[in-house]
């Protein structure tokens, strides 16, 4: 686990210095999927990958000069540049800009990744106190790049963060307890903005589910995701946010669960078209999920089995998506469970806030 405090500058250098070599390599790997046209449709240059997203970074400040701080010190303690932080830590919204900015008429049908299910369950399916918690499914070279980050800045609250190196934070619960997870949607809306680790770092550092929800609301989208939030108070919602539209379904007396389909009239008119084998994928994981929640009273091992069995994910050709990891968050008790790679074969872990 990388356990980090203090300001953004010495958090981010610490979390950029201790994986620097890493950190390295990770960019490379993604910059050289998006060069490839497979996740965009086209093949572009290093060059274009580049200008594409020095771009993004005034998006980024104006987010919140915080984690911006705390970016350029990642950056500049692994030896990579900003532009190159954007790619490798926001690589599936990159994807949407890329896409977007080559334009229909430039790219033939993109390889669209198939990533993640989540899940909130109500306090009253879980004894009063709900849960949130998600698998995150990504190409299978991933997965040796994730961790586990305590957070404990001097001032903001302290979090517990699933992600990888050279990213800002992909799912995570603070200490007041606000949970915040995502899955990926492929956005035909792209554009030059802000990148989703930015966006859920930055609703972590909110005091409950609402505060959470108006930053995901309010940020400058580059890319397409259903973002979730729930809290210690039993709030929760999704944000089902393309850069254009973005629909919120809130929690009721039933679980959500959501993969990587639209379920909205306004978001499916700006989702690009999915390779049929991945959209069965995701309507069978969540309809996998929907059935395996139908319970009365649901316990944390209920969704550790859901993620082992039920949406787990074995890399094959031609996608190679692999569970690289998941979580299983409490936030009324502030219990955090995560496991490193596929759940099917490694064990959680729970972490304590310290």
């Amino acid at each position: 686990m990388l356990d980090v405090g203090g300001t953004p500058a010495e958090m981010g250098y610490v979390h950029g210095s201790t994986y620097a070599a890493e950190i390295r390599e990770y960019a490379e790997e993604r910059i050289g999927l998006v060069m490839s046209g497979l996740w965009t449709g086209a093949p572009v240059s290093r060059g274009m990958v580049l200008e594409l997203a020095e771009a993004c970074l005034e998006a980024h400040e104006r987010q919140s000069a915080v984690l911006y701080e705390e970016m350029s010190a990642m950056a500049g303690g692994a030896g990579i540049s900003m532009a190159e932080a954007v790619v490798v830590g926001g690589f599936t919204d990159f994807v949407d800009t890329v896409r977007a900015h080559l334009g229909e008429e430039d790219s033939a049908p993109a390889m669209v990744e198939d990533d993640c299910t989540a899940f909130i369950v109500p306090d009253n399916r879980a004894g009063g106190a709900g849960f949130f918690g998600q698998t995150w499914d990504m190409h299978a070279s991933a997965t040796d790049h994730v961790i586990l980050m305590r957070t404990r800045p001097d001032e903001g609250p302290r979090a517990l963060i699933f992600s990888t190196v050279g990213c800002l934070g992909q799912i995570g619960m603070n200490e007041h307890g606000v949970c915040v997870g995502i899955t990926n949607l492929a956005a035909s809306d792209g554009k030059v903005g802000v990148t989703w680790p930015t966006v859920v770092r930055h609703a972590l550092l909110a005091a409950n589910a609402t505060e959470a929800g108006g930053v995901i609301l309010d940020a400058d989208l580059a890319g397409g995701h259903n973002y979730l939030v729930f809290d210690a108070d039993g709030v929760g919602f999704n944000i089902e946010a393309m850069p254009s539209v973005r629909p919120v379904t809130t929690l009721s007396s039933e679980p959500l669960t959501y993969t990587n389909h639209t379920t909205h009239g306004p978001t499916r008119a700006v989702e690009v078209e999915r390779p049929s084998e991945l959209q069965d994928s995701s309507h069978r994981r969540r309809s996998v999920a929907i059935d395996h929640l139908d319970r009365s009273a649901i316990t944390e091992e209920d969704l550790m089995d859901l993620t082992r069995h039920g949406v787990c994910q074995v890399p094959a050709p031609p996608y190679h998506v692999e569970t690289s990891g998941a979580t299983v968050m409490r936030p009324r008790t502030r219990d955090f469970w995560a496991v490193w790679g596929l759940p099917s074969m490694n064990d959680y872990v729970r972490i304590k806030f310290l």
